[in-house]
């Protein structure tokens, strides 16, 4: 096999552990629905956290090297990452990753990313396919909190869908408000960094979209076929899964994507939309991947919400 990575890594009796890291934080200039983001300092101190925080997509990429360990090449064709995010991280801290051992050729490893202070940032499941094993977000769908009285997303249904978008992602390509930097730059920041990113090696002869960047290129045209969602309003992933159905994904290559909602939840701070996005060959029907993310909207950051629920 191929050296993907030269991360070290700590073998113990029942998981491995990655070394510790500190992310970096590109999503400062983000923009959506005309405003700033989560990811913007004073947006996210008016919230209550003390700075922008870096997107919890950025930590896929220290759980790499982990899976390739556990489940070799396969990882890139038909990995699945799903976790729930509990913490969010600031540029400077740092994290680290964690995998439990599978036992008996069981194709699923249990994940957590911890803060060098201990606290919980994500937790969830690494796993391979074809068939894939129940996932973290799979055990956790039929226990979510109803939404109910929405007001951000009063308008919003479950069923709704996009049209199909042509979508690909080239290496000096910016990807748009949503996420304005190419993947030549995110190449230049990313915690664990690889041949097979920049030129592919072994049986891959293009480069790779790493799972970090998956999650970018899903998100490429949310601005193009947007769900009615009120606004304006600040959200934040919450839960997030990505799934290689008949990977990789290349740098390059033209794909179909379409969305659709599949679920609606609450909390006290948030009304919750789960949708689940399908990149396909283009021009096929066999999907290639699919992510599942929990947008949360923020209550506190729409205008006169606790006076129109009243």
């Amino acid at each position: 096999m191929i050296q993907l990575f030269d991360t070290p890594i700590t073998d113990l009796e029942t998981e491995i552990v990655g070394p510790m890291r500190a992310p970096l934080q590109m999503l400062a200039s983000q923009t959506y629905d005309g405003h700033a983001s989560i990811h913007d300092d004073n947006t996210a101190q008016k919230l209550g956290f003390k700075g922008g925080t870096i997107e919890g997509p950025t930590h896929f990429s220290q759980f790499d090297p982990l899976a390739v360990h556990l489940f070799g090449e396969a990882w890139f064709e038909t990995g699945c990452i799903s976790v729930q995010y509990r913490n969010p991280v600031f540029e400077g801290e740092n994290v680290q990753a964690v995998a439990s051992k599978p036992q008996d050729g069981a194709r699923r490893s249990e994940i957590r990313m911890e803060r060098e202070d201990g606290a919980a940032i994500l937790q969830g499941t690494l796993s391979i396919g074809p068939d894939h094993p129940p996932s973290a977000l799979d055990q956790r769908l039929p226990s979510l909190r109803p939404l109910e009285n929405p007001l951000i997303l009063a308008d919003i249904k479950v069923g709704m869908r996009t049209p199909r978008r042509r979508i690909e992602m080239d290496f000096d390509q910016n990807m748009g408000a949503l996420y304005p930097f190419s993947l030549r730059e995110k190449l230049e920041r990313i915690t664990e960094n690889s041949p097979i990113y920049a030129k592919g090696a072994g049986r891959w002869r293009a480069p790779i979209i790493p799972f970090e960047m998956l999650s970018v290129l899903f998100c490429y045209t949310n601005s193009d076929d947007t769900f009615p969602v009120k606004g304006p309003v600040v959200g934040l992933f919450a839960d997030q899964e990505i799934r290689l159905l008949d990977g990789p994904v290349f740098v390059g290559q033209p794909y179909d994507i379409e969305r659709e909602v599949i679920a609606l939840s609450g909390s006290r701070r948030t009304e919750s939309m789960w949708v689940r996005s399908t990149l396909f060959q283009a021009g096929k029907d066999k999907p290639a991947a699919s992510m599942l993310l929990n947008l949360a909207n923020l209550k506190e950051s729409y205008a006169g919400y606790q006076d129109q629920q009243s």
